[in-house]
């Protein structure tokens, strides 16, 4: 008798109860098998501060071909190309194998859209994959220490902010003191949060001596400098585009039903109502019932509902709805010990806000990690 197959498209934020518990699926007889491009995942929220070098690669991610093999699960270092719902297939980049599913679920991230970059893989670096991070943090110690450099980070939200706060840790630790660091801001910095924030963020970098361009947009970034749409020029040899993310373009390849973003579309199951085998979580969706932001935390509270569902869609139990919940909280790290916090109508910045999201970032780390 051949076993029910459950694949999972990633082993990202909303899969993370689902690969600590990998086993519960093989002890009840289920085949379960993790495509995922490298061994390891990198933890997003601590990204930043790696490139800034307060953590190290082993801090921020999780092991996951050991998760999964020393549960008896198979582990695939690849990319998934298509999904082919109507045969119920996964197809793989680089192998010619094709994997049969009863059960998908996908995670399978997103990446930093490419429009106005002129392509120069030595100048222009983007936060994911986060593995880019570490490429980045070692051009800038190799060029900064024997040469000016001027750096331009693309965008006023807050990977731009992490970005440009831990280079300048970076570039303090690292004694590089002719390294300029340069925000393109768009319209505003954090233009789409609250005004303190803001504030807080323009008053750090004005002591830091990390220039914030507001008011105009990059209509072209690489080759050496970053042009905006007023018609002003800047130099700019390495470019950190940071102007949000979109969702893995799997999904539109493949012909599933995706929201205006090109995500997933689930319902409140996190399941594709057209192929109710099929079930997603973290960014790569456009969750149907109402859109999310793409921040981890909607990641780690579908998480168990998540694993809740795939889990039933195996053995044909009810599956459970998908509650986002209320607000949550926002710290962003600005390098050198020092981060914003938001929740609520309580905003301030400083030592305190970094310690907290520290405390919150490892602990999470420490749930999930597998040497």
């Amino acid at each position: 008798m051949i076993r029910k197959q459950l694949v999972l498209i990633g082993g990202g934020h909303a899969h993370m109860v689902t690969l600590a518990k990998l086993r519960s699926f093989i002890d009840k007889g289920y085949g379960a098998t993790v495509i995922q491009p490298s061994d390891h995942h990198y933890y997003s929220g601590m990204g930043p501060g790696m490139l800034g070098g307060t953590y190290a690669p082993d801090d921020i991610r999780f092991n996951t071909r050991h998760v999964v093999e020393s549960q008896g699960g198979r582990f695939i270092r690849d990319k998934a190309r298509l999904v082919d719902p109507e045969r119920k297939v996964v197809l793989l980049e680089e192998a010619d194998e094709e994997l049969s599913y009863d059960v998908l679920s996908c995670n399978a991230g997103s990446f930093v859209p490419r429009k106005g970059i002129i392509e120069d893989e030595q100048t222009v670096f983007t936060a994911k994959p986060i593995e880019g991070l570490l490429k980045a943090r070692q051009a800038i110690r190799e060029r900064g220490k024997r040469e000016p450099l001027e750096i331009g980070i693309v965008g006023g939200g807050p990977s731009s902010l992490e970005i440009a706060g831990n280079i300048w840790q970076l570039c303090r630790e690292e004694r590089l003191d002719s390294v300029t660091v340069r925000i393109f801001a768009g319209s505003k910095l954090m233009g789409r949060l609250p005004d303190k924030i803001g504030v807080l963020a323009h008053e750090i970098f004005r002591k830091r001596g990390i220039e914030v361009i507001e008011g105009s947009y990059v209509e072209k970034m690489g080759g050496g400098s970053v042009l905006l749409d007023n018609g002003k020029s800047y130099k700019a040899d390495m470019i950190f585009p940071s102007t949000g993310v979109s969702p893995s373009k799997i999904f539109t390849d493949s012909g599933l039903p995706t929201g205006p973003d090109g995500g997933l579309l689930v319902n409140q199951y996190l399941q594709v109502t057209e192929h109710p085998d099929i079930f997603g979580g973290g960014d790569c969706i456009h969750f149907q019932p109402q859109p999310l932001d793409k921040v981890g935390v909607y990641a780690v509270r579908e998480n168990p509902v998540l694993y809740h569902n795939l889990m039933a869609a195996l053995q044909g139990a009810e599956l459970q709805s998908f509650d986002p919940g209320g607000s949550y909280l926002l710290i962003y790290n600005l390098g050198g010990g020092v981060g914003i916090l938001c929740k609520w109508s309580i905003i301030f910045s400083g030592r305190l806000a970094f310690m907290i999201k520290d405390y919150i970032d490892r602990k999470f780390i420490k749930e999930f990690q597998t040497a």
